[in-house]
């Protein structure tokens, strides 16, 4: 860490030039004799990703900005925060710390935060920004997480970990035994020191893969933010059997927050209508196709399903549901007669249980990408392939 850039010279430089090319910045001069363009650079790029993922990182004087894969692998502030408001307590652990944004979070509701980082450049940076920030209720220890944890006398409320996603030649990785710490292996030691456990995975961890590998799991988050699922939290604790889980969903947009829950065991004996397409199309956000909750759908909102695989919905007036709907203006069978019509025409093209890519149909059909038209490529209830056309509907 250098401290030349915590000069208020430098500072004033890095906040009104943030947004200048990073690559005329690495060939230029140096701006200041003692930093390099290379550190002046990272310090732009941090500022400038700050801006829309860390805005009260932004808006701080004297923020020091880490590599730019640790400001890649952090939580944005909107996940953050979710995090902050599922935990409890007096004291919290988090393991794998990082750059500090879920441990912000953390100790504006919790007394007493512990923050593990284990390089030691980085555990340097984050405790700088710690009294920019105006934080002290953290302990913050420049060590592994789960040395701490082993070697503490202390116990948890809630211990949180974010295993690194990336193997040794800095690739990404998702499966928990490839990650670093492997949770799995330490499960034990986590389940001893807490009474509840938080881990967060990568989007891409199959949920059943991760409930028999972690037991224990009493719920889990899927956060999306504008229709792209983020993280997967695993809540695990003690005393809780696997056979009745609890998924929550939760996909952050511009102007609301869609939340959709319902419990695995459920899931599997709820039974559901299908029907023809009606007269409002429905497909449910991120989060809600990576939980599965298929069948628990049609019961909370009252909707009829194309297919049992097609995981579209219908209904004939228009209700309230987690994802984009639309008004349909008809549906006809896919073949060579009907397709005709939409030859070289501009629409928005997705695919549902269908089994050609959106790829393939763009150009065998020569079909344009954008506009106001959605065609929906899906099978319906009686197993025939149709297309269905729509236009969004705007009053939901």
């Amino acid at each position: 860490m250098n401290r030349n850039i915590l000069k208020t010279g430098v500072q004033s430089f890095i906040k009104n030039n943030y947004d200048t090319d990073i690559v005329s910045v690495l060939l230029s001069k140096p701006n200041f004799p003692e930093i390099s363009q290379q550190e002046l650079a990272q310090q732009l790029e941090g500022k400038k990703k700050a801006k829309q993922k860390l805005p009260t990182w932004f808006k701080t004087p004297g923020i020091y900005y880490p590599e730019k894969v640790n400001l890649e692998q952090t939580s944005s502030e909107k996940t953050a925060e979710y995090k902050a408001a599922l935990v409890s307590g007096n004291r919290l652990a988090d393991l794998t710390g990082g750059f500090g944004v879920d441990t912000y979070f953390f100790s504006r509701k919790l007394p007493h935060i512990t923050h593990c980082e284990i390089d030691p450049e980085l555990h340097e940076i984050v405790s700088h920004n710690a009294t920019s920030l105006g934080i002290d209720n953290v302990d913050f220890r420049s060590e592994d997480g789960i040395e701490f944890l082993r070697n503490t006398s202390l116990g948890f409320d809630w211990i949180y970990i974010d295993p690194s996603r990336r193997d040794e030649s800095k690739n990404k990785v998702f499966q928990l035994s490839d990650c670093t710490p492997d949770v799995v292996m330490h499960l034990d030691l986590l389940l001893s020191k807490a009474q509840a456990i938080m881990i967060k995975t990568s989007p891409l961890l199959d949920l059943s893969a991760g409930i028999g590998q972690l037991k224990h799991v009493d719920v889990i988050h899927i956060i999306a933010v504008s229709n792209e699922v983020k993280e997967l939290l695993w809540i695990l604790r003690n005393d809780k059997p696997v056979s009745d889980i609890k998924i929550r969903t939760v996909n952050f947009m511009k102007n609301e927050q869609q939340a959709f829950q319902f419990y695995r065991a459920e899931e599997k004996i709820t039974k559901c209508s299908y029907t023809a397409p009606q007269t409002f199309l429905y497909e449910p956000n991120s989060a809600i196709l990576k939980a599965g909750g298929f069948r628990s759908m049609c019961g909370a909102f009252q909707v009829n399903k194309l297919h049992e695989h097609s995981h579209l919905y219908t209904s004939e007036s228009l209700l309230p549901f987690p994802g984009r709907v639309f008004k349909i203006i008809e549906t006809t069978p896919f073949n060579k007669k009907s397709m005709k019509r939409f030859k070289g025409v501009k629409a928005n093209v997705s695919t549902r249980n269908f089994p050609e890519s959106v790829a393939g149909i763009r150009k065998k059909f020569q079909l344009k990408d954008g506009g106001d038209s959605y065609l929906f490529f899906t099978t319906n209830n009686k197993d025939q392939r149709i297309v269905i056309q729509c236009t969004k509907d705007t009053s939901s």
